[in-house]
């Protein structure tokens, strides 16, 4: 996902959190939505299967965690 697209799926949020890097977006998104912001920090693991995210974060991993 590109950054415009980012923006476009979250046009709402954008007032509030201004414009910023990819994964600063990202990470101030995921902290508006309740979630942990922890977009491409490296993590080796993640639970997090049904993140709006993952494709992007973790590429080439499966929903299902593999």
């Amino acid at each position: 996902m590109n950054l415009e697209q980012v923006r476009e799926k979250n046009r709402g949020l954008e007032s509030s959190i201004g414009w910023k890097a990819k994964q600063e977006l990202i990470r101030s998104i995921q902290e508006k939505r309740g979630s942990a912001p922890c977009f491409q920090m490296g993590k080796a693991y993640c639970d997090q299967f049904d993140c709006s995210w993952r494709g992007d974060c973790k590429p080439g991993e499966s929903e299902a965690g593999s």
